[in-house]
Order: C-alpha cells, then structure tokens, then sequence
C-alpha cells in the first residue's frame, strides 16, 4: 500500500466498541459496516477492536471478521493478537483491594450481585447465586457461593444490585470505593469493578505504540460510559445514536446507531 494511498484517510486507527457499536442486537457485523471496514484498511488504516469482554468473549467475533490485528479486550487489562492467538500484555485485579472494594460499597448500598472474569485466553466468566445474566451466546459458569469467584486470577468482578440502576450502583461504588479500584459502566446491567487507573486508553494506547500510531491518528467509536477515557485519548470520538448519554457529552459527533450501520456512514464520508 503507497503512501499516498494511505494519505487519503485522516486517521490511520479505527477503534471499535464491540457491543452497541461494531456489533448489532443479535451480535451480527453488517454486510455493509464490514465493506467500510475492509475499504479503510484497504486505504491504509488499521482497524482496532476495543472492548469490556474478555478473550474468550471476543475471539468469536474476531474469528468471525477474520481478524488478525491486535485487539484491546478486558477494558483494557489484555492485549491480545488475533493472529498469534496470544496474549500480549494482561493485567489482573487485586483480589484482596477488591474485597476490601466490595466490602466499602456493601456498607453503603447492602448486599450485591457478582459475577467475575478469571484471566488468561480460557479464563471463564464466573456467576454467584442472583446474578443476573443476559441471555445470549456467551458461554458462563454459574458457581453456588459467591467465595469461589476469588479463587483465581481476575481482570475484574460484575456487580448488580436488586434496587439500583445501574447509573445509581456505579456512582456508589465510585463514592465508596473510587480510591481502591477502578469503577465503570458497560452496559445494561454491566458495573464493574478493575484494577485502579485500568481504562480502554490504557490498552488502546499500549497497542497503538506496537503499531507505531498515536492518539492523534486515531478515531474512536462507541457507545457507553466505559468508552469516556478511550475517548478523551483519541484524536476524535464518535459516539453511536444509541449511546448513553454521558457519552454523547464528551464526543466530537454522534452518528447513527449500530442499527442503522454509524460506523460505516463515518468510514465512507472519510473515504470521501
């Protein structure tokens, strides 16, 4: 690919959210979202998958996509490539700070909901009695008492709670525990706890320095609170129609929803 080719393109990284950015509702890529993809990196751009699932929930879609680029999953704990099926950098939660976490935000909001992600390439996702999971592909491992999800690494724990919303949970944790971990929101019934100071631009920025790009070379896309610091890292955001709304506040544009193909009419208009 010459030079000039690759001139054409304002930015030479695009990152994709998956769920409620790249992906649709029933966790299909379109027909016309992947031509986009395959016509910018055609143009000389590198196209980066930036999300909360783990390994083991993303390596189907990238298989799917026939992906073999670096990819940013964990909400940044791992840098795996796709071509090699290894991991590259994993970064694991503290258990012991996120007891101590859990137990801060317990006495303020009462009892809650987990679930946890075990690290590595296989690492399972753990679910302790009441949690509740959305029903869908991804493959989990319901445990009778929630003392089990400690007994391995972690890249981080799920919390619910039975009254709060999750904008509620997550600005409580943040209150209670924001000194000890990380605190985000994900998605719809998605709060997480992660090792403190971890974001999408931790990893997002590790992999684009192995790929010799910046954040100015990079346009970002997605759809939740979660996506905030990628955002604020990169050279340009784009948040999807359907994104929450503390995310729309902080982005350069807001395109169509992943519906409705956004991430292509964003691909093509710089394609001119």
């Amino acid at each position: 690919m010459s030079t000039a080719e690759g001139a054409r393109l304002p930015y030479r990284l695009i990152a994709t959210d998956l769920d409620g950015t790249l992906l649709r509702p029933d966790e299909t890529v379109s027909a016309r979202t992947r031509a986009a993809l395959a016509a910018v990196t055609e143009a000389g751009a590198a196209h980066i998958v930036v999300t909360g699932r783990a390994v083991p929930w993303t390596r189907p879609i990238l298989d799917d996509l026939g992906y073999r680029g670096l990819a940013v999953c964990g909400q940044g704990a791992q840098v795996y490539d796709a071509g090699e099926q290894r991991l590259l950098t994993s970064v694991t939660l503290d258990r012991q700070m996120a007891g101590l976490a859990l137990a801060k935000i317990e006495a303020e909001v009462g009892p809650l909901l987990l679930a946890a992600s075990r690290d590595g390439l296989d690492g399972e996702v753990l679910v302790a009695p009441g949690y509740r999971v959305h029903e869908g592909p991804l493959p989990y491992h319901p445990i009778r008492d929630a003392a089990e999800l400690w007994s391995a690494p972690l890249n981080k724990v799920y919390l619910q709670h039975p009254t709060l919303s999750d904008d509620e949970l997550a600005e409580a944790a943040q209150q209670a525990a924001g000194g000890l971990v990380g605190v985000t929101m994900a998605g719809e019934g998605i709060v997480e706890i992660l090792p403190l100071g971890l974001t999408k631009a931790t990893g997002l920025s590790l992999a684009a320095r192995r790929l010799g790009m910046k954040a100015a070379d990079t346009i970002a896309f997605g759809d939740m609170p979660n996506d905030i610091p990628m955002f604020a890292w990169a050279g340009h955001s784009v948040a999807m129609a359907n994104a929450h709304e503390d995310l729309k506040a902080v982005a350069d544009e807001v395109t169509l929803s992943n519906e409705e193909d956004g991430i292509a009419v964003v691909l093509e208009r710089l394609l001119g």
